[in-house]
């Protein structure tokens, strides 16, 4: 990743502060419940994290938790990687700071798998939440990673008829594109809207021993993300109205930095 900020400019400093400080807070707090649950038998465990009602400490770690997430995923969105395009416009920020929440997700999958691992076969003590919370976080990085790839036109798209189309062609197709994925977002919202409702205000549970709302979170997740999908189409298609006709082939898929990356390495050892 380089070194130029891409749209944080003077705040970047700050928020990295922001994230470190947070972060702090969540690990200190997470000593804390550690050492706390060796001492005492009504101690705050993973059942409680998810019923913080009438416990401030756990408001507290939750906070502090999305706070962290989210100033890291703010920072590391100010920097851009070989591979990744440009980005122009509020809505490729905004899906670079959701496609960096994802990220952090799937290092939290990792972390959460190993505890696990650890747990069950080093302790024979396995939990009853791993399992569940690792597919919680799984769904919002399948989600977010749909929105990364609209923003970085890496979704599967097939070339070989749109190659040989002329210009205005090529506009209409994408025009038709963008229109039916708007389309099937309506139709989604339309549809699910209702079903979200329901889910979210009785926080609809997942019927486990450790029974977290994944289906009240991931109904409304569903559409709200599905939106932000059908606007990133939107504003790429407005970015790329103008550009110059592009031609396609397979070494397109050749990730020149990432050879260079390989072969300094190679060498180094």
């Amino acid at each position: 990743m380089g070194d130029n900020s891409l749209w944080l400019g003077g705040f970047r400093k700050p928020v990295r502060l922001i994230a470190l400080a947070l972060t702090a807070v969540v690990l200190l707090l997470y000593l804390w419940f550690i050492i706390n649950g060796f001492l005492f038998e009504d101690a705050i465990g993973m059942h409680e994290m998810i019923r913080p009602e009438g416990r401030p400490i756990v408001w507290v770690m939750l906070g502090s938790l999305f706070g962290a997430i989210l100033f890291g995923a703010l920072y590391l969105s100010d920097f851009k990687a070989a591979i990744e395009p440009e980005p122009h416009g509020f809505f490729d920020y905004l899906s670079l700071v959701t496609s960096r929440i994802a990220m952090i997700g799937t290092l939290f999958i990792v972390l959460v798998m190993f505890y696990e691992v650890v747990s069950r076969y080093v302790f024979n003590a396995p939990t009853l939440w791993a399992n569940e919370l690792s597919l919680w976080i799984a769904g919002f990085v399948l989600l977010l990673a749909g929105q990364y790839a609209m923003q970085q036109r890496s979704h599967i798209r097939i070339y070989v008829v749109y190659d040989v189309m002329p210009r205005w062609m090529q506009k209409t197709a994408d025009v038709l594109s963008v229109l039916l994925i708007v389309g099937f977002t309506f139709a989604l919202i339309w549809g699910g809207y209702a079903d979200a409702e329901k889910r979210i205000l009785r926080m609809e549970t997942f019927g486990t021993a450790w029974d977290p709302p994944i289906p009240g979170t991931m109904k409304p997740a569903i559409l709200i993300i599905i939106t932000l999908v059908a606007i990133q189409s939107v504003s790429n298609l407005i970015a790329d109205w103008n550009k110059k006709p592009e031609h396609h082939s397979p070494m397109d898929e050749i990730d020149e930095t990432e050879i260079a990356n390989i072969r300094r390495s190679v060498e180094g050892d």
